[in-house]
């Protein structure tokens, strides 16, 4: 068996060098189907148009330090990685520019609807630090931004005298803006494909005819104009990975090609392993359970030349065991010889799996048991029903005792008073191995005591 094993091997490996030179082209998942590509962005936060204004109007309260917080910017947007550190972004913005309460800014209101395109870069993966970031990570976008300005300030009733014609604020009034944008959205991760954003982003018009307070601005500005929003939001990783598209694992080819290498080694020597320790290799055994020191065949199948479904080494088994059992008998008075084989289970009677008829093959123990008895007319016996752990308990001792029963009326058939005759059910068997046919085939059978 060594040397069927050792060609095994070798002829395992050569096969496996041999294909592995054929194909030049490894199989392997592609870097682009380790991270998930499509996020899905939601976020609301505060805009802030920084200039221009009209005298009498700004967006910040002077008495304050960093000013109070509004609630006027929202955009929904989706983002598309085309690799795991360079993708591009595109989003729908809506902000609502107002003073916030208690401001001594003169009122005003400008609603601006916007569509953005951004180069985005995966500044985690750029620096190589993802791993050390854990749960965190960074992004940088930019790009350009079209609005539509609407101004809703309405412009305030001449004063004679003072200011006979006010200057106009464009109540209604719509104009179109482009914009270069630049921003940053560090990240945390919360779920494996959801995490929380803060994204702080300026905004720098260079097609701006309104100020933010809705007048024309001054030809001066140069249609120059700036805007400052910073907002919380969530992100949405789509795709079939299990983790937020930022944070999976990407494996480079050299990786790729390593693991290839270890699962190829790993699934040789899990294909030579010998469960059994009868010689054939796991992929060769077609009988992986087969009983220790019983000769196999080269697929691992114990050898049973007679085909009477017990295997040709452990019938020798036997044979050999009750000739040494008769031989020793021998040397013992007749009668001890005679009750020592019975009592002690060296006399039975073997059944096939669920069944309580007797094989034909093991008949020889009720043959045994009628000579004893019609030689001792006063003698009793026990006859006791076994069976294996396969099934429900409950069933087991009733299979058990019907077997019993069955060599019973097989005794009193052939001329044996059933009074002499006592069944006992002796339930499952549970002293061999439940996941070895052949050891169960040992328990399932009838044994016999002579009755003191």
């Amino acid at each position: 068996m060594k040397k069927i094993t050792l060609v095994s091997l070798l002829l395992l490996v050569a096969g496996s060098l041999t294909v592995t030179a054929q194909d030049k082209t490894v199989k392997k998942d592609s870097i682009s189907s380790q991270y998930n590509k499509w996020t899905i962005e939601a976020t609301v936060g505060q805009a802030k148009g920084v200039k221009p204004y009209m005298t009498g109007y700004y967006s910040s309260d002077s008495h304050t330090f960093i000013g109070k917080p509004q609630a006027n910017s929202f955009s929904l947007g989706a983002r598309y990685m085309i690799g795991p550190k360079f993708g591009f972004k595109f989003d729908l913005d809506y902000e609502d520019l107002k003073p916030v309460k208690d401001n001594r800014s003169l009122p005003f209101e400008m609603q601006i609807t916007g569509f953005s395109m951004q180069g985005v870069i995966n500044l985690s993966r750029l620096f190589g630090v993802e791993d050390n970031l854990k749960r965190f990570g960074i992004l940088a976008h930019g790009g350009i931004k079209i609005d539509r300005m609407t101004s809703k300030t309405e412009t305030p009733a001449p004063i004679p005298i003072i200011d006979p014609k006010p200057i106009t604020h464009n109540y209604g009034r719509t104009e179109y803006n482009g914009s270069l944008v630049l921003g940053a959205s560090p990240q945390y991760r919360i779920s494996k494909k959801m995490a929380v954003l803060l994204d702080i982003s300026i905004q720098n018009s260079f097609r701006q005819h309104f100020n933010w307070d809705g007048s024309y601005s001054d030809s001066s500005n140069n249609l120059n104009g700036q805007m400052v929003t910073t907002s919380l939001g969530l992100t949405y990783s789509l795709g079939k990975n299990d983790i937020h598209g930022d944070w999976a694992q990407i494996k480079d080819k050299n990786m790729q090609k390593l693991e290839a290498l270890d699962k190829k080694i790993s699934d040789i020597q899990t294909l030579m392993n010998d469960t059994d320790k009868d010689g054939v290799p796991d992929y060769l055994d077609q009988e992986n359970n087969s009983v220790a020191g019983v000769a196999v065949d080269t697929r691992g199948r114990m050898i049973d030349l007679n085909r009477n479904g017990v295997p040709d080494e452990l019938e020798r088994y036997v044979e050999k065991t009750a000739k040494e059992s008769s031989e020793k008998a021998i040397k013992e008075t007749s009668e001890d010889a005679v009750l020592r084989l019975v009592n002690e289970g060296y006399v039975c009677t073997y059944f096939d799996s669920g069944k309580t008829k007797s094989t034909d093959a093991s008949t020889e123990g009720v043959d045994f048991m009628l000579t004893f008895l019609r030689n001792h007319p006063n003698a009793s016996i026990d006859i006791v029903g076994h069976a294996d752990e396969i099934g429900k308990t409950d069933k087991n001792n009733l299979l058990a005792k019907e077997r019993a029963e069955n060599i019973k009326k097989v005794l009193v058939k052939a001329g044996i008073d059933p009074s002499r005759l006592n069944v006992i059910s002796q339930g499952e068997d549970t002293s061999v191995a439940p996941d070895s046919p052949e050891a169960r085939r040992l328990v399932r059978k009838v044994t016999f005591r002579v009755a003191k």
